[in-house]
């Protein structure tokens, strides 16, 4: 009874905490958590594309020409503001691809490039609001320009701060093939803001 026992009181030595909590989906818990919060930003972004159509289309008292003489919206500038991000996009699944392969420098270099275009969009964007010749007070067609177009910059900036996070951690060696979920996430944040600018661009500059 004694040879038998010990064993079994070596197993139990072997286990410390809680068991392993149960998952339930095929998804990773930290991506799905993303994928999550990215559902609740395209609902704040749902509700002020709601403003917008009501002003334009739903507001009796909505202009004819969008936005009204003798205003104008950058849509050159914003279109290449445009390019800059998508292509963003693409390097930024050119870094992760490579940290899953393993290339450093592949991944590091992609890293930095996404970052600078990211950074570059939110200056040009910047840059646009300084030249635009209107504010918030013209009217409020202006009101749901600042506001689509600032809510969205609000998130380039939150996703350009994930971005340097990574850089600097991808440049201390914290990354690699089997542990790359820190670049992941990141990523699947900044595919979401490339693709909700364009519809914001799409439907505010366009349309």
């Amino acid at each position: 009874m004694t040879a038998h026992a010990e064993p079994l009181h070596g197993q139990h030595d072997e286990h410390h905490g809680p068991p392993p909590a149960n998952q339930s989906s095929r998804v990773d818990p930290r991506t799905l958590g993303m994928l999550l919060f990215i559902g609740s930003e395209i609902m704040l972004f749902g509700s002020f594309f709601a403003a917008y159509f009501f002003v334009r289309v739903v507001n009796p008292s909505a202009p004819d020409e969008w936005p009204p003489a003798p205003y104008e919206f950058p849509v050159f500038v914003a279109g290449v503001n445009t390019c800059i991000l998508v292509t963003s996009s693409f390097t930024m699944h050119w870094a992760l691809q490579s940290i899953k392969r393993g290339e450093r420098k592949a991944f590091l270099a992609g890293m930095v490039l996404t970052f600078l275009m990211g950074l570059a969009f939110l200056c040009t964007q910047v840059i646009e609001y300084l030249n635009v010749g209107f504010n918030t007070g013209a009217g409020a067609f202006a009101s749901v320009f600042f506001g689509l177009t600032g809510l969205h910059g609000a998130h380039v900036a939150v996703g350009l701060s994930l971005l340097l996070m990574v850089i600097i951690r991808g440049f201390r060696g914290h990354y690699s093939p089997e542990h790359h979920h820190g670049v992941e996430l990141p990523g699947i944040y900044w595919h979401f803001v490339d693709v909700m600018w364009i519809v914001v661009y799409t439907t505010v500059y366009l349309l």
